[in-house]
């Protein structure tokens, strides 16, 4: 599944991975190495939500977009054994390499697209 990014035009990542199940989303990428992999977080409804970065061993970039897939904020360089929550409520949390918010230019307001 690739992710794009619809306002700026181009790609935000090419190997993704759709998360709908809890236990997928409770794993997400803990214990996993550090790869070119995005996983997209789906939840039932808009809400503040919560990660945590336990047994993730390096650092990434998250993207939270509402229910009509529209940035409503974002997490540059989340740490190792770290936690945040939105500021915003969001649907989806997309979890990407560390970086490619800055080299997409991905930025609150943009609208996001996948499949």
């Amino acid at each position: 599944m690739i992710i794009k990014n619809k306002t700026k035009k181009n790609i935000v990542n090419k190997n993704t991975v759709m998360c709908n199940e809890i236990i997928s989303k409770f794993l997400g990428l803990m214990f996993s190495k550090k790869q070119n992999k995005a996983l997209i977080l789906k939840f039932e409804n808009e809400k503040s939500i919560s990660l945590h970065m336990f047994f993730v061993f390096h650092p990434i970039d998250v993207i939270f977009l509402d229910k009509d897939n529209i940035v409503v904020d974002i997490k540059e360089t989340f740490r190792p054994f770290t936690f945040y929550k939105s500021r915003e409520n969001a649907m989806y949390a997309i979890e990407i390499p560390q970086g490619n918010i800055k080299k997409t230019k991905t930025e609150i307001g943009d609208k996001i697209e996948f499949g």
